[in-house]
C-alpha cells in the first residue's frame, strides 16, 4: 500500500488512546470485576467487523510486522478464518431472506466462535500493540445499539449499574475518519467509508488504487490547517 494515510492513522490512534483510557478507568474503578490476564484468549474467537480506517491501519501494521514465512503463516490463518466468516454470513443472509428476524440473527452470530488469525500458539496476540479497538474493550461493560454487553468471564453482574462504554459513539468517530479519508482521496466509491470487513479480510486485502477507487486522485499527506 503506497498511498499516504499517515494523518488519518494519527486520527485513528487518537481514538485508540480514548479507548484505552476508557478501559483503564472502568478497570481501575472495578478491579475485582475485570478478569483480563495474559493467555486468556476467550475474546479472540468473537466475530466483529472493522471500519475502513481500522482495516487500513491493521493491514498496514501487519505489513510492517510480518514478512517471509511469518507473513505466509499469518495469511494462511487469515484465509481459514475468512472462509469460516463467509460461510456464517452467507447462512445468516439466507435465513434473513427466509424471514428470520435481524435481531435473532445478530444474537445467534454473537454466539459463534472463529479463531482470530492474530492469535498465536501461546494464546497471545501477535499484533497486541495495534489490536483493533473492539478487542480493547473486551472485559468491561459496553453498550451497542442501546443493549448492554460484557465478557462472560468478568465479574460484572447482571442487574447492577456500572460505567459503560458507548460503542456507538466510538463507531461514529471511526466512520467520520473513514469518510474524511474517502473524500480526501476522491474515491469514485462514495460509499466506501460505510463498508465493514472482518479482521481476516483486512489482513488479506490489497488496498491499492483499484480497490480504493482512485483515478488520478490526490494521495499526498493531508496538511493540517
Amino acid at each position: 500500500m503506497n498511498i499516504e494515510f499517515t494523518q488519518f492513522f494519527k486520527k485513528y490512534e487518537t481514538v485508540v488512546a480514548m479507548a484505552d483510557n476508557a478501559f483503564n478507568k472502568v478497570r481501575d474503578n472495578n478491579p475485582e470485576c475485570v478478569k483480563c490476564k495474559i493467555n486468556c484468549s476467550d475474546c479472540c474467537f468473537a466475530l466483529f467487523d472493522l471500519t475502513l480506517i481500522e482495516a487500513l491501519y491493521i493491514n498496514h501494521k501487519v505489513g510492517e510486522s510480518f514478512e517471509g514465512k511469518k507473513r505466509e503463516k499469518m495469511e494462511k490463518k487469515a484465509n481459514i478464518a475468512d472462509r469460516a466468516v463467509f460461510k456464517l454470513k452467507k447462512k445468516a443472509y439466507n435465513e434473513l431472506k427466509s424471514g428470520k428476524s435481524e435481531d435473532e440473527l445478530i444474537k445467534e452470530l454473537a454466539t459463534k466462535r472463529i479463531r482470530c488469525p492474530l492469535l498465536n500458539e501461546e494464546d497471545c496476540c501477535d499484533l497486541y500493540e495495534f489490536r483493533p479497538i473492539t478487542c480493547r474493550f473486551y472485559g468491561i461493560p459496553v453498550s451497542i445499539g442501546g443493549a448492554g454487553h460484557t465478557c462472560g468471564l468478568s465479574g460484572f453482574k447482571e442487574g447492577k449499574s456500572y460505567q459503560t462504554v458507548n460503542m456507538d459513539t466510538i463507531q461514529k468517530k471511526l466512520y467520520e475518519i473513514s469518510d474524511e479519508l474517502v473524500r480526501h482521496i476522491n474515491s469514485k466509491y462514495i460509499k466506501l467509508s460505510e463498508v465493514l470487513v472482518p479482521l481476516s479480510m483486512a489482513i488479506l486485502n490489497v488496498y491499492d488504487k483499484e480497490y480504493l477507487g482512485l483515478a488520478g486522485a490526490d494521495t499526498s499527506p493531508v496538511k493540517e490547517k
